[in-house]
């Protein structure tokens, strides 16, 4: 069921909804998971620079990881729907970590976005399990999440296998 995004407005009105709705990129009116993960791609070198180390680097998104429950939490109230389109933070965080761990070449990179989408979209388990039946902010951001290892794990298995072919 397609919900229509709320008014720009309504990223002001508690903190929470502008975090929660990745600073308006969540608003788009096509594929606003998509426009969040894209966001998180055009904002990862920025703010991966202002990080000191990897451990710091860490930190950061296992404290944005906390938040966003709590963001996504009252925003999917505000909305009246736990996981509403616009909740993109779920997105974004967990991106961020999958960039971590690719490498940085632009199409590693294009092959991190791709794969994240897919498995957000597919929802192995357990991510299912979470989307379905777990209907608060940890859910909402816990199932991304586990999108996020199966991207890890694949591009991992990718980059192995290329390696021992010579590439």
């Amino acid at each position: 069921m397609f919900l229509p995004a709320p008014p720009f407005k309504f990223l002001f009105q508690h903190p929470a909804h502008l975090l929660a709705c990745g600073f308006g990129s969540g608003l788009s009116g096509f594929a606003p998971g998509t426009a969040g993960t894209a966001f998180a791609w055009v904002t990862y070198g920025m703010l991966r620079g202002q990080m000191p180390s990897d451990l710091v680097f860490v930190l950061f998104l296992v404290l944005a990881f906390g938040i966003g429950i709590s963001a996504c939490q009252i925003t999917g109230r505000n909305l009246g729907v736990v996981d509403h389109g616009a909740i993109v933070w779920d997105e974004i965080v967990p991106f961020w970590a999958v960039l971590l761990f690719t490498p940085t070449s632009f199409w590693w990179q294009l092959a991190a976005f791709l794969g994240f989408r897919f498995f957000d979209v597919v929802k192995p388990q357990p991510a299912r399990y979470f989307d379905t039946q777990v209907k608060n902010g940890f859910g909402v951001m816990m199932d991304d999440a586990i999108a996020a290892s199966y991207t890890i794990l694949t591009l991992a298995v990718a980059k192995t296998l290329l390696t021992s072919v010579g590439y």
